[in-house]
């Protein structure tokens, strides 16, 4: 069964052109799977039946993997003996109806009006840094929208004069407005910090790092995490946070929840409708 694996990864990269972690998950879902049934006495993916496999979720599920974690190995393992049947390998798919578990999707953490408040309010200075991370903040919260798009905002994508930012994707574009604060804030950094923290370079990025080089993920979310201590949040905080706290509080608000949709860019209705559950059971 393990050349079969190595020839299915073959396949991921030379006909899905799947990338190196996908193909590194598979193989490693897959190998897993592959010594389990040896244990039984099956080497072959021809002996492999629906009740094996069955058995091995259960193992999974005993073993107290996460069912995030039991959906992923079973989702390699349906694309592995889809692969093996579609080839001619084995003469039907054990894999066809077995069912992932069912995955709880947990509330996310959302910050009360004070938390967010005293968040705001830490970057106080008025060094170029604090300027800018008050304004990322600020911003963050204003409009709702993810870290990525937030560090990549370029100056373009920025109207001062009337107050909304865009972002845009390879299949969308959205335009989200902001109130004073953040406008205020943004103003702030960008008519005398970015071109201090710039040191003379040029950039289209509307933030950037210390050095003047582009701001990572894991750059804001250390600058999140360290505001958020020194406010005395209690918890986990991520900049995702802020993004699950301004749609709650906007819905909680009386917003319309379809506006609340477009404006953090949700294709489904239902993933917006869960802020609503919450502004009712606050």
């Amino acid at each position: 069964m393990k050349e079969d694996i190595k020839s299915f990864i073959e396949y991921l990269e030379t006909e899905k052109g799947a990338s190196e972690n996908t193909r590194v998950s598979y193989r490693r879902d897959l190998l897993q799977l592959a010594a389990y049934l040896e244990e039984m006495g099956v080497e072959e993916a021809a002996k492999v039946t629906k009740t094996m496999l069955n058995a091995y979720v259960m193992h999974l599920e005993k073993a107290g993997k996460a069912s995030t974690t039991v959906s992923r190995m079973l989702a390699s393992m349906k694309a592995f003996f889809n692969y093996e049947f579609k080839q001619g390998m084995i003469k039907r798919d054990p894999a066809e109806m077995i069912r992932a578990p069912k995955i709880e999707k947990k509330m996310p953490t959302i910050l009360s009006i004070d938390d967010v408040s005293r968040l705001l309010a830490q970057p106080s200075g008025t060094t170029a840094k604090e300027i800018r991370d008050r304004a990322m903040l600020e911003l963050l919260y204003a409009t709702g929208i993810r870290v990525s798009e937030l560090i990549h905002l370029e100056l373009a994508d920025v109207n001062m004069s009337i107050g909304f930012i865009t972002c845009r994707d390879e299949h969308k574009e959205r335009t989200i407005p902001f109130g004073r604060v953040a406008k205020d804030a943004l103003k702030a950094y960008m008519e005398s910090s970015r071109e201090e923290l710039l040191k003379g370079n040029e950039s289209p990025w509307l933030f950037t790092n210390c050095s003047g080089g582009t701001m990572s993920r894991q750059g804001f979310w250390k600058i999140i995490k360290h505001y958020g201590m020194k406010a005395g949040i209690e918890g986990d905080i991520t900049p995702h946070t802020l993004r699950h706290s301004f749609a709650a509080h906007l819905i909680g608000n009386g917003a319309d929840v379809k506006v609340v949709q477009t404006m953090m860019g949700h294709s489904d209705l239902t993933t917006t409708q869960m802020y609503a559950a919450y502004a009712r059971n606050k």
